[in-house]
């Protein structure tokens, strides 16, 4: 049995305000952070990711999805760069993202419809789902064009379109999943087995680009879902992908400190 909740995305370019929105929430360190991912999904391109001037995530490579990190709270200025390029010239995508406090978030650089490079910044429902049940939530990130999902051949989600997203509640469990063609059986990616376990959001992206035939699913998933106090605070599992090593030194934590450090500098001087 599927419950559907369709989830609006986030808007494609320009000034994007994150915002929780019906009853999802979202797990936080404290009441003025925000748990941020990052997911480059640019085929063929490995990037440098700047947050407000301070490097975030070096020699980004594509497909890569980084575990929840972290952030103050606040506005965040998004400059994507090819890997090794001036930091000082014109990027590659470049996007302003309001961070709300306690909002658990995915910023995906990404292609759109028609090829183009593309920031877009998606809020994950971490809310409780019942026992035995888990999240799934499909984001279509690819240059193709509509889409239908399917779970053991039955559609789930139908005609799904770049850069928008789709969740339902269904029964925990290995699901057979695949990507079509919107209104056709013409499979476009997969099929792949998704393992959904109870108290899971399951976050897949189908990204990459139908033209240079290399589109693939990446999936995210967050824990802590439970109704019952069995549950665990949101964190995920990227397997092969956990946080890279760097982080400590140049990625989301390093850039934390750096951001709350120099609000406190601008308070001892106000």
């Amino acid at each position: 049995m599927i419950s559907r909740t369709p989830v609006a995305a986030a808007a494609s370019l320009g000034l994007c305000a994150l915002a929780l929105g019906g009853a999802a929430t979202a797990t936080a360190a404290d009441d003025d952070q925000a748990m941020v991912s990052v997911f480059h999904a640019v085929p063929g391109l490995d990037v440098d990711v700047y947050a407000n001037g301070d490097e975030l995530i070096p020699d980004f490579k594509p497909g890569t999805l980084t575990d929840p990190q972290p952030l103050p709270a606040g506005s965040y200025d998004l400059k994507v760069f090819k890997a090794g390029a001036d930091p000082k010239g014109k990027p590659a995508i470049q996007k302003t993202v309001e961070v709300p406090a306690g909002a658990n978030a995915t910023v995906v650089a990404h292609l759109n419809a028609d090829g183009a490079p593309q920031l877009d910044a998606y809020v994950n429902d971490t809310s409780d789902v019942a026992a035995g049940k888990a999240r799934l939530t499909v984001r279509h990130v690819a240059a193709a064009p509509a889409v239908d999902v399917r779970a053991g051949g039955t559609p789930i989600f139908k005609d799904l379109v770049n850069p928008k997203e789709d969740t339902a509640t269904v029964n925990a469990g290995t699901v057979s999943a695949d990507v079509v063609l919107a209104g056709t059986d013409d499979v476009a990616i997969g099929p792949a087995d998704l393992d959904l376990k109870e108290g899971t959001a399951n976050i897949v992206y189908a990204w990459g680009s139908a033209e240079d035939k290399n589109l693939a699913l990446k999936v995210q998933t967050l824990t802590g879902m439970h109704s019952t106090p069995s549950g665990v605070n949101a964190g995920a599992t990227n397997d092969p992908d956990a946080w890279p090593a760097y982080a400590a030194g140049f990625g989301l934590l390093g850039l934390a400190g750096a951001l709350t450090a120099r609000r406190a500098v601008s308070r001892d001087r106000a």
